[in-house]
């Protein structure tokens, strides 16, 4: 029997009452908490703290303790700015020392289970594992065993300063150090999930926006490679800006580590002990801006180049991939606005540019839309498509879930507005939900636990759905009325996008 089957074997038996199960993994011994269908371990840590000389350094070695460690309470969350009411941040205090992760598991199911890893959206500055929005019991109690977790965020997670390049040991991975912080979490899924009746040899990752974008980014990355076998991306864009660590980007934009060194100087930090012994409240201002590529960084080691380059070359993992967006991500935002994502305007010629308005029918229209499109549907088409031309087995679809109770002033389905549903947390909704608001969230749990156990979403009492060809992308359209099967809305646009973005540029 292996390590990972004594563990296994000796959690099943270690459970001293039926409210505080225990588990024990390679670090030790978990008292965790269970209700009557799930069991549940909080802050266990799997990497050590990335504080004081850990500071931008790749995760350490996990922590190991004697005696049994209390599981039963979420650990702080990485260091962020105020949540502001932002669903998708747990309550709790927070620290550099944030790496921990979260267990869920089914009490009576057969082992070994289906692990499904969530990866927390937030723009890479914001979020944590720990909010309720991402409680795990529902899908545990479908026969899943849950894992949500941390990693490190902002300036702390995805950075790079000559002073720290200087000092490196040659060879180590730099600047991605929240992308790694995932990738170590996954090796502890591997090492120690059995332990919970999890299936180390069938993990799906999934997570949502920036999450979402860190799953393609793991699914090009070589060192995430085998350490999950499915992927699953809610509007997780896909030709987002990435930034080269040590030369100039797209646009002749500054490197991530000459961006690093003007953000310092302004701080008044010169030399990596400055940097380090700077409180971590102090690299929050000015905030880091996801869209304008300051923390998607090809680093050489982990990320080796564009998600968008890496899928044409055929270079992403082999695996079954679920891909979609939300009908109106982000209604708000005008292409005109002046940051990454409105950068695409003034790169339109005026001849596209009338060609676009046209297409959506006015200006109102593509002043409305055409940022969900260009950001998310047509990316996630391109992915899509591009996994089936690899010969691997993709999904698309596409949530148009509104609700009269809804108090946003929009049509459609706002960015990130599909996690309650993803999960069974719509209680978490600020608004009150409807019988179809339950039936919907049951069919996408359906059919995502459905491709965390097999590798195909489709079962029985549930709408066929077809996977994603070169030519012939039909999605999955989850509606009010229920989820049905159609060609790619508004696809003529959309392939007015394509043509703009492949286009040669100087």
């Amino acid at each position: 029997m292996t390590i990972a089957g004594v563990f296994a074997t000796l959690s099943l038996m270690m459970a001293p009452a039926a409210d505080q199960p225990t588990v024990r993994i390679s670090q030790g011994v978990l008292n965790g908490r269970a209700d009557a269908d799930v069991a549940a371990f909080k802050n266990i840590p799997y990497a050590a703290p990335p504080t004081a000389e850990r500071r931008w350094r790749p995760p350490g070695p996990a922590p190991t303790w004697q005696g049994q460690r209390d599981a039963s309470t979420y650990g702080p969350l990485c260091i962020q700015a105020p949540p502001n009411g932002d669903p998708g941040v747990g309550p709790l205090p927070m620290s550099e020392d944030c790496l921990n992760l979260n267990v869920w598991r089914p009490i009576s199911a057969a082992q070994p289970a289906p692990v499904m890893v969530w990866i927390h959206g937030g723009g890479l500055v914001n979020g944590s594992g720990t909010a309720p929005l991402y409680d795990g019991t529902n899908l545990a109690k479908r026969g899943m065993v849950v894992v949500t977790l941390n990693y490190r965020l902002g300036r702390l997670g995805f950075f790079d300063h000559p002073a720290l390049a200087a000092e490196r040991p040659a060879g180590e991975a730099a600047g991605n150090y929240g992308l790694m912080d995932v990738t170590a979490a996954l090796k502890w899924v591997r090492a120690n999930i059995a332990a919970f009746g999890g299936d180390p040899k069938n993990v799906t990752i999934f997570g949502e926006s920036a999450g979402g974008a860190i799953v393609t980014r793991l699914m090009i990355s070589p060192p995430a490679r085998g350490l999950f076998d499915r992927a699953i991306v809610q509007s997780g864009l896909g030709r987002e800006l990435q930034t080269p660590l040590d030369r100039k980007g797209a646009y002749g934009a500054p490197s991530a580590r000459e961006r690093g060194e003007v953000w310092a100087y302004g701080a008044g930090l010169r030399t990596a002990a400055d940097l380090r012994a700077a409180p971590a409240d102090l690299f929050l201002t000015p905030p880091p801006v996801f869209a304008n590529g300051d923390l998607t960084l090809i680093d050489g080691r982990v990320v080796l180049s564009t998600v968008e380059a890496a899928f044409k070359a055929g270079r992403q993992a082999p695996v079954p991939f679920i891909i979609g967006s939300n009908s109106a991500e982000f209604w708000w935002m005008r292409p005109t606005d002046r940051n990454g994502y409105g950068q695409i305007d003034d790169d339109m010629t005026w001849l596209e540019r009338a060609d676009a308005v046209q297409a959506y029918g006015g200006l109102e229209a593509f002043d409305k839309l055409a940022i969900t499109d260009l950001v998310f549907s047509e990316p996630a088409r391109m992915l899509a498509r591009l996994h089936a031309k690899a010969g691997h087995p993709a999904w698309l679809y596409r949530f148009d879930i509104s609700s009269p109770q809804n108090p946003e002033p929009h049509g459609g389905a706002t960015h990130a507005i599909e996690r309650p549903y993803v999960f069974g947390t719509l209680n978490t909704l600020p608004y009150p939900v409807e019988d179809r608001d339950r039936k919907a969230s049951e069919a996408m749990m359906g059919y995502w636990t459905a491709f965390a156990r097999s590798g195909d979403p489709n079962g029985v009492g549930r709408p066929r759905w077809p996977t994603a060809t070169l030519r012939d992308t039909r999605l999955m359209n989850f509606v009010n009325p229920g989820p049905t099967v159609t060609p790619v809305p508004f696809s003529a646009r959309l392939d007015l996008l394509e043509r703009f973005r492949e286009r040669p540029r100087p």
